[in-house]
């Protein structure tokens, strides 16, 4: 791709600018109230980091990045006439178009956590690694540390003693300015354990303690795109990519969809600016041979039936990403997880509580998390299943492209045909309708995805 002219670099694909000129001169109109919003800006292709900066000037606002390679930008303003001022179908600031309070945790359940770290052994209770045959793969290989997956989430602690050994510092980042931050802080959670059970699922420690995750040979980047609030902002997850990008990741796990909305249309301003900067920076981190993968959210909705044909889940329901479903211990479609056939590519457990058999919380999936462990349901825990397996992919066959371990991973899966029957409260009514056939449906795409196939065939 083209190289843009660079003013001041801090990154080799990211150039990072210096605060322009004060935008309170000329004209610019603070808010009375002295809120600055931020703002992810998309401009023509070819557009150079120069021309960008100036542009937003003169619109009342400051560079915070600007990422030559898709020509997109985050900025922040105090005028609250910016978006008017560089056109509503070119700048959108979730900021201001979302409410302040805390989303919901992308899982189901899983509130309850033991508080220390144990050193017992507890893959025992680790169904699903048996479901996916991971423990079978371990004998043969734990995955390669050339491999790094890019857990673009809540952070991990790296001080976990099961994910000590697999965080890098040197390739984590935190991302909730839209500009790539590496200091400790920026990347370790704050108030959210989601990130830290994603990592343990994809690479926790093969030690005989805790827990063991899918590829623990594997190295893990924490790339920081959850804010305080729960929310992953359009800017948050094109900052993360595109660190991936630059750091040349192997692959990454997003188990989160983008707010403000469940679907992102590219009609109506705002959507449209979001929808492109994100598809612009997903296509661009699979251009540098980056595989990506995320969940299809717990809503269950059928995601190939969205409001508007241009309506998309982001990042799950763009090209260039691997949708996952969740399955539970009867590997049937969880009745949260969303589906859509041409849509979801593979399923992974992701678990469900049990209903009747004692403590629920056993059917769902164990991780780790700050100081502790704890079982969480939701598609958040089966696309780091999904991750891990490609990790192995990777490891078996280095050099593969993204398409060719998409292909293995595809191929490799186990058919899991349609059920008869998806009435899950019986009510006599379907909960969810399963289009396709045996090897690949709208529930489970290709299959359930298998680790042992990974690193024999």
């Amino acid at each position: 791709m083209r190289a843009a002219a660079v003013l001041t670099a801090v990154l080799t694909t990211t150039c990072a600018l210096p605060a322009a000129a004060d935008p309170t001169d000329d004209g610019c109109k603070p808010a009375s109230s002295g809120n600055t919003s931020r703002y992810i800006v998309v401009f023509d292709r070819g557009t150079s980091t120069a021309k960008a900066q100036s542009e937003i000037a003169d619109a009342c606002g400051v560079t915070t990045v600007y990422y030559p390679e898709i020509e997109v930008a985050v900025a922040t303003s105090n005028d609250p006439r910016f978006t008017d001022q560089m056109g509503a179908d070119r700048a959108f600031s979730a900021q201001r178009t979302t409410p302040r309070k805390r989303k919901t945790e992308e899982t189901s359940t899983g509130v309850r956590r033991s508080t220390n770290v144990s050193t017992a052994d507890r893959t025992g209770e680790q169904w699903d690694m048996a479901m996916i045959n991971a423990p079978a793969a371990h004998e043969i290989t734990t995955g390669n540390s050339d491999v790094v997956v890019g857990v673009l989430d809540s952070g991990i602690d790296a001080t976990h003693p099961d994910l000590k050994a697999a965080v890098d510092p040197t390739v984590s980042a935190g991302c909730l300015t839209g500009r790539p931050d590496t200091t400790p802080a920026a990347w370790a959670p704050k108030n959210s354990p989601h990130g830290t059970h994603v990592a343990g699922t994809i690479a926790a420690a093969d030690d005989g303690k805790g827990v063991t995750g899918v590829a623990p040979g594997v190295r893990l980047a924490s790339v920081r795109v959850v804010d305080d609030d729960g929310r992953i902002f359009p800017e948050y997850a094109v900052c993360g990519f595109m660190w991936a990008a630059q750091k040349h990741m192997t692959i990454t796990n997003s188990s989160f969809f983008v707010d403000p909305w469940l679907f992102t249309c590219t009609k109506g301003g705002g959507q449209s600016v979001a929808q492109e900067a994100l598809t612009r920076a997903v296509r661009y981190a699979y251009s540098q041979r980056v595989v990506n993968v995320a969940a299809a959210t717990n809503e269950n909705v059928d995601m190939a039936d969205p409001p508007d044909p241009s309506c998309r889940v982001m990042p799950a329901g763009l090209r260039d990403v691997l949708a996952v479903s969740s399955v539970g211990m009867d590997k049937l479609k969880a009745g949260y997880s969303a589906y859509g056939l041409g849509v979801v590519d593979v399923t992974a457990p992701g678990g469900e509580r049990l209903r009747g058999k004692g403590d629920p919380d056993r059917g769902c999936v164990l991780s780790t998390v700050p100081g502790g462990y704890a079982r969480y349901c939701g598609t958040s825990m089966a696309a780091p299943h999904v991750s891990g397996v490609l990790a192995l992919l990777a490891s078996s066959h280095p050099g593969a492209s993204p398409a060719a371990l998409t292909r293995m991973l595809n191929n490799q899966s186990q058919t899991v045909p349609c059920p008869a029957d998806y009435d899950l409260n019986g009510t006599g009514t379907q909960d969810a309708y399963c289009a396709g056939y045996a090897p690949y449906n709208g529930f489970y795409g290709h299959g359930l995805v298998d680790a042992l196939a990974a690193v024999t065939n």
